[in-house]
């Protein structure tokens, strides 16, 4: 997580090392807030360290300037053909996604760069054209809740998360919006005396709270689900509606007029967890909630979120969060 140390040199004083390219490769269609949070954050990392540590170039298929989604025409630097040396690739993905056909040239290019070694990445849709490019297997990536089901269907081998981002070895993806800001700060904090400046950063950004790898995104049910399953959907709103006092699961499946055995078999099948550990992630993402937007207590929280002790709440907290309530609090309040 990005966070300042109390130790670190002024920033002024970083010592210098040679400019990291960014490469973004815009698609027609492409999501301009998604690239704006990218770029800003590596323009403001520069800011806050007084020198230029890191460079963004536009990269297209080719030199002709590319119809954003919102309908700006951008120019880019460079075309595949002329791109300079990277450091990094990030894939700035269409809205409505762009299915790569027609992209044969941009999948090639995706390759050779992948043969050299270069990081490579996705904001937003930018993960599909990855896929497409068989350069996520054995990657964990994520993508927009919204096109989550398409990735899923047309690349079935490949791991995705529902997580804001992910930094898996060298891939790079983001949900897209302002979780490119997020990522971006991670990879600045990456770099040497990169902490403070990923934090002075996120200032200059009026960034009140820097999300992390444990973060994920709010993907309604029905994404997830679709409409088939109408009794799974009910069980999850009566969940989301008793986190305070947690129903039993004989209550859960009475009330929608199935068996214990039928519920633990929807959820098995659909959201690949029992009743009882989705029921905890909703208790528990709550809790982190409160933790991290209120000033309420740790005790009032656990009660808040069905805890019956402090004790048995920062246990739970800690084994799936991996830091306690209290933690999670403290590191909050460094950024």
């Amino acid at each position: 997580m990005v966070h300042p140390v109390s130790a670190n040199p002024p920033l002024s004083s970083v010592k210098r090392c040679s400019v990291k390219t960014f490469g973004f490769l815009i698609l027609p269609n492409f999501t301009t807030i998604g690239l704006a949070s990218a770029v800003e954050t590596l323009r403001m990392a520069n800011l806050a360290a007084h020198q230029t540590l890191f460079r963004s170039v536009l990269i297209a298929a080719d030199e002709a300037p590319v119809v954003a989604s919102n309908g700006m025409r951008v120019l880019p630097d460079y075309s595949i053909a002329n791109a300079p040396a990277l450091d990094t690739l990030l894939v700035v993905g269409a809205n409505p996604i762009d299915r790569g056909r027609g992209n044969r040239p941009l999948i090639e290019w995706l390759r050779h760069l992948a043969r050299q070694h270069l990081p490579l990445g996705g904001i937003c849709t930018g993960s599909y054209l990855l896929a497409r490019a068989e350069l996520l297997t054995g990657y964990r990536c994520t993508i927009h809740w919204e096109d989550l089901p398409t990735l899923q269907a047309h690349f079935p081998g490949i791991v995705i998360s529902s997580q804001l981002f992910e930094l898996d070895r060298d891939r790079y993806t983001c949900s897209g919006g302002v979780a490119a800001m997020d990522m971006m700060l991670q990879l600045v904090a990456r770099e040497p005396g990169g902490q403070a400046i990923a934090a002075k950063a996120a200032e200059l950004l009026l960034c009140d709270r820097v999300r992390g790898e444990r973060d994920r995104q709010r993907v309604p049910l029905r994404t997830l689900l679709g409409s088939a399953q109408p009794k799974l959907s009910q069980v999850v709103a009566i969940m989301e509606a008793n986190l305070e006092e947690p129903l039993t699961l004989e209550e859960l499946a009475s009330l929608n007029e199935v068996t214990v055995r039928q519920l633990e078999r929807l959820f098995h099948k659909y959201l690949q967890r029992t009743p009882s550990q989705y029921y905890l992630e909703l208790r528990l993402s709550h809790a982190r909630e409160l933790l991290l937007r209120s000033d309420v207590q740790v005790r009032e929280v656990a009660l808040a979120c069905g805890f019956s002790s402090p004790a048995h709440f920062s246990k739970s907290y800690s084994r799936f969060f991996g830091l306690s309530p209290l933690g999670e609090r403290r590191q909050a309040s460094l950024h």
